[in-house]
């Protein structure tokens, strides 16, 4: 078995595999179960999930039960706003993944001003998600975002210990941003590295027309991973066969140089 790398995930401590698990539509496929097996077989020992990730905490915990434990580590998310919603959330996560702590939990999409503003008041999601770490149901607190902005202020907030946002040759202008969370020890989860299922659908399809170019998805999960402030990527996986792909590059690839980089953005800007 390839040895995965490590890497902290900032303050919680939490010395993770470098290659994670996005698993929102793991599920959609028949052999959600199986890849998911696959993943821990090989060493992934961080899997993402949500509330709102249709049948995901449900399959992650029925490997959980089949494993007799979570012998990785589980973060999952909450869409809701309120103090109440939040706490709800932890209770029905804890349940369907059949645990009684999760490592991480936290605030789902927060990527506009409302929502901001909803979660952070006083009675907000924020609060509830504080009093399930009091209580020992969950262990760290974060937050994901689709705003430059807001994850801006979420890692010079001080309350997020993790920061989840997109990163690849498709949108490399959160690399600061990540810069930012590395100085402030916030742990950052990349979501989307290879950028999207709809991108990696069509670079298959040209793969398999011949092409030999840049823009594989070896090529950018080795970029993603050659940033050092990176502490888990998460690629979402449907079948064994990517999870295999996925590990076999984490395991072997040597970190891009900037000439590289830049000239697997390049390529990036045309694909659509």
């Amino acid at each position: 078995m390839v040895e995965l790398k490590r890497r902290r995930l900032g303050r919680t401590g939490l010395a993770v595999a470098e290659l994670g698990l996005g698993a929102m539509d793991t599920p959609q496929s028949a052999e959600g179960a199986e890849t998911l097996r696959a993943a821990l077989d090989e060493g992934i020992d961080f899997v993402d999930t949500a509330r709102d990730y249709a049948g995901s905490e449900f399959l992650i915990g029925q490997v959980v039960r089949e494993r007799g434990r979570a012998d990785f580590h589980i973060s999952s998310k909450t869409f809701s706003r309120t103090i109440d919603g939040s706490q709800r959330d932890v209770d029905r996560s804890l349940s369907v993944l059949g645990v009684k702590h999760i490592d991480l939990y936290q605030l789902h999409d927060i990527s506009t001003e409302e929502a901001w503003e909803r979660a952070m008041a006083e009675n907000g999601a924020l609060a509830g998600l504080k009093i399930a770490r009091y209580r020992g149901l969950i262990g760290h607190i974060g937050i994901s975002s689709h705003s430059l902005e807001l994850v801006e202020r979420a890692i010079t907030s001080g309350e997020f210990d993790t920061v989840m946002l997109e990163y690849s040759a498709f949108f490399p202008q959160t690399a600061p941003l990540i810069e930012l969370a590395s100085a402030r020890d916030v742990g950052v989860i990349v979501m989307r590295p290879l950028g999207g299922s709809g991108r990696t659908s069509v670079m298959r399809g040209r793969i398999a027309e011949g092409y030999r170019g840049l823009l594989t998805p070896a090529n950018l999960l080795r970029y993603t991973l050659s940033h050092r402030g990176v502490s888990v990527v998460i690629p979402g996986a449907r079948h064994p066969s990517r999870i295999y792909d996925n590990v076999a590059t984490a395991g072997a690839y040597q970190p891009m140089d900037d000439a590289e980089r830049r000239a697997i953005e390049s390529e990036a800007k045309y694909l659509y």
